[in-house]
């Protein structure tokens, strides 16, 4: 059985698509998963499937009955999550202690490839890569008023795909539970 992550996209946020990280679980065993963890309540779901795209159509089902509407869902498998973290794509920017740094994860790779930064004054983001189905981003404070911009609705309207953005350190640590859980 292969390893993979599902990050659903606007799970318990801000009083929107609120689910019990239990129910979940349950969702994804009874489409055929095995070995599911959640990691955090922000919907990110390690499990064991012999065929992803298989689990994709039977999990569609039970997310429409479990939320409404059913999320947006993304899969990777735990060698790409792996091997993005081995990279160490923000390494360079370790001195910067008020950015932050975010991995927005696309459904499918986008039509075409814009040009290089992608940038959001009003947000201050900054999209640095995008690689593999997914964009880094570098999210700098919004002078005036001591926040950040949140790339995912800039990132999906710049390369008209559905995506869902988890801050580089939720990306790391998902990694970490992964390698725990399903060993």
């Amino acid at each position: 059985m292969a390893q993979h992550v599902a990050f659903l996209r606007a799970i318990n946020v801000g009083g929107k698509g609120l689910v019990k990280m239990t129910d979940l679980q349950k969702a994804f065993a009874s489409a055929g998963c095995r070995n599911v963890g959640t990691f955090i309540a922000s919907g990110n779901v390690v499990f064991e499937a012999a065929n992803c795209d298989v689990v994709a159509k039977k999990l569609r089902t039970r997310l429409r009955r479990l939320l409404d509407p059913e999320p947006g869902v993304v899969f990777r498998t735990i060698p790409e999550m792996e091997r993005l973290v081995k990279r160490a794509p923000f390494a360079k920017f370790a001195g910067e202690r008020t950015w932050k740094f975010y991995v927005t994860f696309l459904a499918e790779k986008p039509a075409a490839k814009p040009r290089l930064p992608l940038v959001s004054d009003k947000e201050q983001l900054e999209v640095i890569e995008i690689r593999d189905r997914y964009a880094l981003v570098v999210s700098r404070p919004i002078p005036g008023r001591r926040m950040y911009g949140f790339p995912n609705n800039f990132v999906e309207h710049e390369l008209a795909v559905v995506a869902t953005t988890r801050t580089w350190w939720t990306v790391t640590k998902v990694v970490e539970f992964a390698r725990r859980s399903l060993q």
